[in-house]
């Protein structure tokens, strides 16, 4: 099996799948492995359930069917497939997004507003961003394509430049460098020399824009062909936007020409991810108007950032992603004093950290300690075993299903309820109990 030949049947098929059980007919189903399973084992499973062909990396396999063909590394195959792909495509213009934090938000807000001048917009959808999520983007890209939006994400070095040589994107944007994933990239500066990998790809030559109040982003990419976005003057901008607080603690923007937006995000965090999609919806020449329009509308989803009321408590969820930068980002939202009331905090372990993990977990628990958040509720195992003396505001759970035990025992009448965690602590199921 040559990628001409599989592209041949690409061509023909109606897509890529990787679950043999949401197998479409005449799709093509590659069988990768993870640590718990083999895809190989499915194959078989896949043809049976209308695959026009299955590709496989184990030769054993291959003899149940004359449609299952034998490749050396199924994943490598299914990267160089997407790679043939992009270069039929190569037209297509693709913008980059990467970051520790704010990378699907932005995502999400560049492409509503691109949505109001392209009529194609391809993004990348739910959390398809990884070495496995974004070959199965761009091959999920049609030709009638007009521009695309594609998220990066990564635990370690040298992975966003393989990512790159897969996407070949003509613009990218950094959205921050903060404290994820350390498991993998050792420290800051190990961060930041991964997610420069995308600066570094699209070079001189094509587009980066750039956040000016980040220091890093604007020393490293002086030499590059760079569309600025800042509050500062001297940083010479592009774009000169200004941040303003609003009434109840949000923040809004001050916009070119005094046009004034105001988003339904919450939490200053959120200021340069609005920021950056302002600046690329300029850049790309829509109006300001529908920009504005496009913001102001713009519902996050996913629990992300997500505000729900709940008994006539105002209930922030923020339960994608947690690192020590995001969870102290999300904290200082309820630590300004503008905004007036009772405030509880429940929060659940940060995730991959590595030989950090307990480190940052005492750091973040030190903060919480000095804040004004009158009630704080710490979930999982890292947060339990931290072996510090806390005060009594702060009360830790081993697990979720503790917490949700003493949830009879635990007073919710306060006016503000933050809720943040990572991923796989799934937080956003205590709400049907508060």
């Amino acid at each position: 099996m040559t990628i001409q030949n599989l592209y041949n049947f690409y061509s023909i098929s109606s897509g890529i799948e990787i679950n043999s059980k949401k197998v479409k007919k005449n799709s093509i189903f590659f069988s990768l492995k993870g640590k718990k399973f083999d895809g190989n084992q499915f194959a078989y499973e896949a043809i049976l359930n209308g695959a026009m062909i299955a590709i496989v990396d184990n030769k054993k396999y291959s003899l149940l069917h004359k449609n299952i063909f034998y490749v050396k590394n199924s994943l490598y195959f299914l990267h160089k497939l997407a790679i043939y792909h992009r270069f039929k495509l190569i037209n297509i213009p693709i913008i980059a997004i990467t970051g520790s934090n704010g990378k699907t938000t932005t995502k999400e807000l560049i492409t509503s507003i691109l949505s109001k001048k392209y009529e194609n917009v391809h993004h990348t959808k739910g959390n398809f961003n990884n070495h496995i999520g974004i070959p199965l983007t761009i091959l999920s890209m049609p030709k009638n394509t007009q521009i695309s939006v594609i998220e990066i994400g990564a635990n370690h070095e040298k992975e966003i430049k393989k990512m790159c040589s897969i996407i070949n994107p003509d613009y990218g944007y950094i959205t921050n460098f903060g404290k994820a994933h350390l498991e993998g990239f050792k420290n800051i500066k190990g961060i930041i020399r991964g997610k420069l990998e995308l600066y570094n790809f699209l070079k001189k030559i094509k587009k980066v824009f750039i956040n000016g109040d980040d220091p890093i982003q604007l020393i490293n990419s002086i030499e590059m062909n760079r569309y600025i976005f800042s509050e500062k003057v001297n940083s010479n901008p592009n774009i000169i936007i200004q941040y303003l607080w609003n009434k109840i603690g949000l923040r809004s923007i001050l916009c070119i020409k005094n046009i004034k937006i105001v988003s339904p995000l919450v939490g200053d965090y959120n200021l340069y991810n609005i920021a950056a999609s302002i600046t690329i919806g300029i850049y790309f020449k829509i109006s300001l108007k529908k920009i504005k329009k496009t913001i102001e509308e713009f519902i996050p989803h996913n629990n992300r950032s997500q505000i729900l009321k709940k008994n006539n408590i105002k209930i922030i969820i923020d339960c994608y992603n947690a690192n020590p930068s995001s969870m102290i980002k999300s904290s200082l939202l309820f630590f300004n004093n503008k905004i007036i009331g009772n405030k509880i905090a429940i929060l659940g372990d940060m995730l991959e950290l590595g030989n950090y993990s307990e480190y940052e977990h005492k750091k973040i628990i030190f903060y919480l300690e000095k804040s004004n958040i009158n009630s704080i509720f710490l979930i999982g195992k890292i947060f339990f075993n931290t072996n510090i003396q806390t005060s009594d505001k702060i009360i830790k759970f081993f697990n979720k299903n503790i917490f949700i035990k003493q949830i009879k025992n635990i007073s919710f009448k306060t006016d503000y309820i933050l809720i943040k965690g990572s991923r796989k602590n799934t937080l956003e199921s205590l709400i049907p109990f508060i």
